[in-house]
């Protein structure tokens, strides 16, 4: 077909032009897309965002130019000098898919194999969930289908079968999966690595299989099996379409043309071979585009009857339709901040997991679209909450889709590309729970939550060597600090009960960014001077010696060692007379954005320049890597080590985090400048 030939010429030329790219698998795959695009998916070039549309991924983004090229047809906001500048700077058909950057219509950032087809899973999820909270009789505003092409190496990545497995078990039945078995990956033929029998594996998950022996001509047979799956409505949908790698090409069905450019001689080639002048680049004949613009129409229509029916639901379910529409906006409940507890001194002390614990049963009837669980953690992260139901199949009998606690199983990596499934797809605000140490298992999903923006909640406990006996293959030492170093994302290690509330609440106000709640085991008391509001500061003053003076020291600390930071202050302060101001610092990124106003009054005096107390002397505390903590403190009281297994209160003796050991630290850090000007960046007092 002319149609399908324009496409994979189209992508040719893309990738021959940017000099880099990949056009083998959109040649391959262009006529599943072909087929997908023409006869099922419901979308509105016009309005990318209607909350109606099926949601469609491309998990093996590299092929990317195959969706650029389809959205240029359809409709979408952009331009043939857009699939020109394929892959150049600034442009906003980059190199492989990205959500939120530039093309509306391109739900999610896809580049990491495998992370497409998880998130997938989490787009189904929502739409499940969307759909039994708001669809009434007579009333399917949520009705959707979730389709996603993904290739061999998409299922080889670890991260595809946790999520695929846990899809099976929920039965998510409008999720379709197009897999590309074009047998080659950039090493050669699959058969080299990967000779499993993928559908079998699939089947044993629960899902309907069905296969296509001929993906680069049987159209007929693509639109019969996409149909078949649409009908199995307990089940998610694999269908494995034999295709040829860079179809057309001389070297077709080769390693050759997975990511280089296939020349321009072999291009000419392909043109002639379809029938297209050999000397026309970037050429799409009219009747491409009036083909490609009837389909779009439909789409038009399609959105126009939704709205109808959405007027008439306005009229039947008032309440319900405000909320779908406050949702999908992403804005949070009036009054929301109200309902977040506050806590004193007298409280008794506890770990500020069981102070999360308590801040979700206060927020969680008040924020709807909160969804989430553990990783088969539930008891330890303490992540569900009085009222919540289960979320499940109801004919498991295990809970219905209009649950909010999901049950991830022990799949980290898969939970996380969930919840970024859950994020892109509107109206839901997603959560995951495990150990921190954990998290590392999870890490290339957590970056796509940072680089596509999602407002992910990651809720992690256990954070440091104060979990104690399990010892220093659970105890995260260097794991804050990696996460510290990613853009987009905000870190949290709230000291007591009130910085937990204001650590969910900041993370929940920011709409364009995950964040990451790291909190205790062990139980910590609540300290006078932290503030619920304070924590959008991200540090902030909880102890000062004779405000107006020039002060000793200060000390800055987070988490559970902030309690720390405030006995080896007062130690100070009433055994050697020194003036200690201590600082509470949850969030390192919000500090970043405040003024540097504001960031003078919290670390230094105005004082004469020439003053030995021109900068701080100000240890960090820390139960965990110093990595970072030169930009703000001259010394660190921190882990050099991996932890050890044991009790945490001798634990945090073992390793210097009590209040004796850190006075002495900082004694000495205060005599290793009293004689000398400490240089903010390179002057640092290490034992």
């Amino acid at each position: 077909m002319l149609e399908i030939d324009t496409i994979r010429t189209l992508a040719a030329d893309m990738v021959q032009k940017a000099n880099s790219g990949h056009a083998g698998m959109p040649m391959g795959c262009a006529p599943m897309a072909f087929v997908l695009f023409t006869n099922f998916i419901k979308q509105n070039p016009k309005n990318p965002r209607w909350v109606d549309r099926d949601r469609f991924v491309l998990s093996n983004g590299h092929g990317c130019a195959l969706q650029y090229i389809i959205f240029h047809l359809l409709g979408y906001k952009i331009t043939m000098d857009d699939l020109k500048n394929f892959r150049q700077v600034d442009s906003i058909t980059p190199g492989h898919p990205e959500a939120k950057h530039g093309i509306e219509g391109i739900e999610l950032t896809t580049g990491p194999l495998g992370q497409g087809i998880s998130s997938s899973v989490g787009i189904a999820l929502a739409e499940a969930h969307m759909a039994a909270t708001f669809n009434r009789e007579g009333f399917k505003i949520i009705d959707n289908y979730t389709y996603c092409i993904c290739g061999d190496g998409c299922l080889q990545e670890g991260i595809s079968s946790e999520a695929s497995s846990l899809a099976g078990h929920l039965k998510l039945g409008k999720l379709i999966v197009l897999y590309d078995d074009n047998s080659i990956t950039i090493d050669g033929d699959t058969a080299l690595g990967f000779t499993e029998d993928v559908l079998k594996r699939y089947e044993a998950y629960g899902w309907h299989v069905s296969k296509i022996d001929d993906g680069d001509h049987d159209l007929e047979a693509i639109k019969n099996k996409i149909e078949e799956a649409r009908s199995i409505k307990d089940k998610p949908s694999i269908i494995k379409i034999k295709t040829t790698i860079g179809f057309g090409s001389m070297h077709q069905g080769e390693e050759k043309v997975h990511g280089s450019p296939l020349g321009d001689d072999d291009i000419k080639e392909l043109k002639k071979k379809f029938g297209l002048d050999p000397e026309k680049k970037f050429h799409i004949p009219n009747s491409v585009y009036e083909f490609f613009h009837k389909i779009s129409a439909r789409g038009d229509q399609s959105e126009a009857n939704w709205n109808k029916l959405f007027e008439n639901y306005k009229l039947k379910y008032p309440e319900l339709a405000a909320e779908l529409i406050r949702r999908i906006e992403g804005r949070l409940p009036d009054n929301f901040e109200s309902f977040f507890p506050t806590f004193t001194p007298d409280d008794p002390a506890q770990a500020t997991r069981k102070y999360s614990e308590t801040v979700l049963n206060n927020i969680a009837d008040h924020l709807p679209e909160l969804i989430g669980g553990s990783a088969d953690l539930t008891g330890s992260n303490l992540t569900k909450w009085k009222t919540a139901k289960e979320f499940q199949a109801d004919s498991t009998g295990l809970g219905s889709y209009d649950g909010r606690c999901i049950r991830f199983g022990v799949r980290e990596h898969g939970m996380a590309a969930i919840c970024n499934g859950i994020a892109s797809y509107g109206g839901l605000i997603p959560f995951a729970a495990t150990f921190f140490n954990f998290i590392s298992y999870a890490l290339g999903a957590v970056r796509l939550s940072a680089l596509s923006r999602f407002r992910v909640l990651y809720i992690m406990t256990h954070d440091s060597i104060g979990l104690g006996e399990d010892g220093p293959t659970h105890q995260p030492v260097e794991t804050l600090a990696g996460l510290r170093a990613l853009p987009n994302i905000l870190n949290f290690r709230p000291a007591d009960g009130n910085e937990v509330s204001g650590s969910y609440l900041e993370a929940l106000k920011h709409q364009h960014k995950p964040s990451v709640l790291i909190l205790s085991r062990q139980g910590v008391p609540n300290l006078k001077g932290t503030d619920l509001a304070k924590v959008r500061l991200g540090a902030y003053i909880i102890v000062d010696s004779l405000a107006g003076k020039k002060l000793d020291l200060i000390i800055i600390g987070t988490g559970s060692e902030v309690s720390v930071a405030v006995e080896a202050g007062k130690l100070l302060s009433e055994k050697h007379k020194l003036l200690v101001r201590v600082v509470s610092m949850p969030c390192w990124e919000l500090f970043e954005e405040q003024s540097q106003e504001y960031k003078e009054s919290i670390f230094s005096k105005d004082v004469p320049v020439l003053s030995v107390d021109i900068l701080k002397n100000d240890p960090s505390v820390e139960a965990l890597s110093a990595l970072g903590w030169e930009r703000y403190a001259h010394g660190s009281v921190s882990m050099k080590t991996f932890g050890s297994s044991g009790p945490y209160k001798k634990l945090f003796t073992k390793f210097g985090f009590d209040a004796d050991q850190v006075a002495k630290k900082a004694l000495k850090l205060i005599e290793f400048f009293k004689d000398k000007k400490p240089d903010w960046k390179v002057c640092r007092f290490e034992e």
